[in-house]
């Protein structure tokens, strides 16, 4: 009985708490002496049993050591890293420096900024591309802008050469030109030439008349012929382009002839900057030379012959005819903007433009471009398909 109430008076051990069962006086007699469930009482969660061996200290890597401060190691990896840096800018500096310099020898022998010349070039380009890629009627209101703004441009270089034009007058007869060029046939738009020359005409004979301040017969007469010559060089010239536009497929062979101009002035400045030698025409343009006029031809007519086979669907032989016209034209026209802008006494036609001037200084080779263009559409056009 003593045993029973000592049995029944011991905590519970370890192995009852697992069996869930009180441990009578019987099983503590029988039971071996085991110290993992002997005397173990349980308060709360156990220290240990199977899952959970018990924790050992030892089997805990000692934690390294934290770094000084300032270490001689990471005193020498800053050191390292500053070198670096430094070399990095000044080769950059280097770079820059030698750059800027061959800019500035590219600009006082062309005078052109050829890294903004570049870039704004580039992004004409991406936006004219893209409108007659995807829709072509989008390039209908940039041909009207770009119109417009080459008509107000040489107006007011005309005025600063002492010609008297009238420069609204001359948009108003502009955007009846630009507009009738895609909408109307094309007896229509000589028409409409027509009328817009009479009526800057006009206009420049009643507005001397009113002003009445003595100037010769010869002078009014220059300045209505001048008139009429901005309506047939700005505006008619571009509503050619709008023209060819409006044509089946028009929008590739607007697309081809800018690309063969385009291609010309640049293997022309490429050509001159390199093996330029002998001037073109001193008198007109000094820097026009007859090594530029050759990469001109060369590249034009390359640019023509792979667009005649990849974008035209024309012969080959089509492709250097129309290279040689564009490249024609093209050179005729620059050189006859050169010679009015001399008469005139100015380098560009407006500022507004960097690295290239004015917008008409960038279409002196397009505008005349257009004439060969429709009609070279017209004559080729049969050959599609045969």
């Amino acid at each position: 009985m003593a045993g029973d109430s000592d049995s029944d008076d011991q905590p519970l051990t370890r192995r009852a708490a697992r069996r869930g069962d009180s441990p009578s006086s019987a099983d503590a007699a029988s039971s071996p002496a085991d110290p993992e469930d002997v005397d173990t009482p349980v308060r709360g969660l156990p220290l240990s049993d199977a899952s959970f061996p018990a924790f050992d200290a030892e089997r805990i890597p000692p934690r390294p050591p934290m770094p000084a401060p300032h270490s001689t190691d990471s005193h020498a990896i800053r050191e390292q890293w500053r070198a670096a840096r430094g070399e990095f800018e000044s080769h950059v500096t280097l770079a820059r420096e030698q750059f800027d310099q061959a800019n500035e020898r590219i600009k006082q022998r062309t005078g052109r900024d050829l890294i903004v010349a570049i870039l704004i070039g580039v992004g004409f380009g991406a936006v004219l591309i893209a409108s007659l890629l995807f829709v072509k009627w989008l390039f209908v209101p940039i041909a009207v802008a770009a119109g417009l703004l080459g008509t107000y441009e040489l107006s007011r270089a005309l005025r600063t050469g002492g010609r008297r034009v009238d420069v609204v007058p001359q948009l108003i007869a502009g955007t009846a030109v630009l507009l009738t060029g895609p909408f109307a046939a094309l007896w229509l738009s000589w028409v409409v030439l027509f009328a817009a020359v009479a009526f800057v005409s006009v206009w420049r004979m009643v507005a001397q008349m009113i002003a009445s301040d003595g100037r010769t017969y010869g002078d009014v007469l220059s300045d209505v012929v001048v008139g009429a010559f901005v309506q047939v060089y700005v505006p008619f010239l571009t509503s050619v382009a709008l023209m060819l536009l409006s044509r089946e497929h028009g929008e590739w062979w607007v697309l081809g002839f800018v690309a063969v101009a385009v291609a010309a002035d640049t293997c022309a400045y490429a050509a001159g900057l390199a093996f330029g030698k002998h001037p073109m025409a001193p008198r007109i343009s000094p820097k026009k030379t007859w090594e530029g006029f050759a990469g001109a031809v060369l590249g034009s007519l390359a640019v023509g012959v792979l667009l005649a086979l990849f974008l035209l669907q024309l012969p080959w032989w089509c492709g250097l005819i129309f290279g040689a016209a564009i490249v024609a034209c093209a050179t005729l026209g620059d050189l006859g903007e050169s010679m009015l802008k001399r008469d005139l006494g100015i380098k560009d036609m407006s500022s507004w433009l960097p690295g290239h001037g004015g917008l008409l200084d960038r279409l002196d080779s397009i505008l005349p471009s257009t004439i060969p263009a429709i009609a070279l559409y017209l004559l080729f056009t049969p050959l599609i398909g045969s």
